[in-house]
């Protein structure tokens, strides 16, 4: 289990600059060996996120914090 779990954070984009942490040929093997998923995504445009918001009025106000502790 640590195995697959190191295996997994070798190619983490915030461990990616450390020093020989992995090499570009090994990280582009692996980019490579990704599946595409491109066909699942969803474009979305800016009308139908307009229309898909909820209407400011419905949304209750939020309830005041008291100020004392």
């Amino acid at each position: 289990m640590i195995d697959r779990h190191m295996r997994d954070l070798r190619f983490d984009r915030r461990l990616q600059r450390r020093r020989g942490w992995i090499s570009a040929q090994e990280y582009e093997e692996a980019a490579q060996g990704l599946p595409d998923v491109a066909t699942k995504g969803e474009l979305v445009t800016d009308e139908e996120e307009a229309s898909s918001e909820p209407a400011a009025e419905a949304t209750p106000p939020a309830p005041e914090l008291s100020q004392g502790f």
